[in-house]
């Protein structure tokens, strides 16, 4: 019988390695064994780290913020001050230059052919015609001249770029200027041409004296003026600016 007991005794302790004791598994070890335990803690640590982050930009950029608002005062006082001393600071508005009548004295001159337009009455279009030989032609500018006759100076509308100086057949002494605006004014039946091609003018400038042509020559001593805007010649009095100069 006591062996028996021996026996049973020794088969009911469980086998060990040498020197190591039989330590049984805590909650905290079976919690760990859970598949969802390290994804749940991984996800908590991001969180966490993430929310400081956010504590720490907000932080700073309240403070960037507000460094930066003292800086834009100072300058705009700055700014400020600098615009009350010095007058030249100030934002100066160039006006756009205004076509004017391309003589001296608008009161010395008249219109002796006018611009011919498409809805004018019959008799103006008659007035707007010119004859050479057995060919009628449409004035597609004004014709200007002094009453008695004499020659007067010439001079350019608006400022630009002669892009044309020289004689033509039938009109006789031509020049034609280019604006900065894309309008192109023409100046023919001239004589004693100030400018050359590629002379810069101002407006004002004389370029020239009314002289005669060939296809206009009944018409005495004038100035034959066009403008021209955008290929298309256009009635130069709706450009000038006043009838007075």
């Amino acid at each position: 019988m006591n062996e028996n007991k021996g026996k049973e005794s020794r088969q009911s302790t469980p086998k060990t390695s040498i020197g190591a004791e039989v330590v049984q598994t805590s909650n905290w070890k079976r919690w760990l064994a859970k598949k969802w335990a390290f994804p749940a803690m991984y996800m908590a640590a991001a969180a966490i780290i993430l929310a400081l982050m956010w504590v720490i930009q907000d932080s700073g950029k309240t403070a960037l913020d507000a460094n930066d608002l003292a800086i834009d005062t100072e300058l705009q006082s700055e700014m400020v001050v600098g615009e009350g001393n010095n007058p030249e600071a100030l934002p100066v508005t160039i006006e756009a230059e205004k076509m004017q009548w391309p003589v001296q004295d608008r009161n010395q001159v008249e219109v002796i052919m006018p611009f011919y337009e498409a809805d004018a009455s019959n008799e103006e279009k008659q007035a707007a015609i010119i004859e050479q030989e057995d060919t009628l032609i449409p004035s597609m500018g004004i014709a200007l001249s002094r009453q008695d006759g004499e020659t007067f100076d010439v001079l350019a509308a608006m400022s630009g770029t002669v892009t044309r100086a020289g004689n033509v057949p039938l009109v006789g002494n031509l020049v034609e200027i280019t604006h900065d605006n894309g309008l192109v004014t023409v100046y023919y039946s001239l004589t004693e041409t100030a400018v050359t091609k590629g002379s810069e003018v101002n407006q004002g400038d004389v370029i020239a004296k009314a002289g005669r042509n060939e296809i206009e020559k009944n018409l005495g001593v004038h100035v034959h003026f066009e403008v021209v805007s955008e290929g298309e010649p256009v009635n130069p009095e709706t450009f000038i600016a006043s009838s007075v100069q």
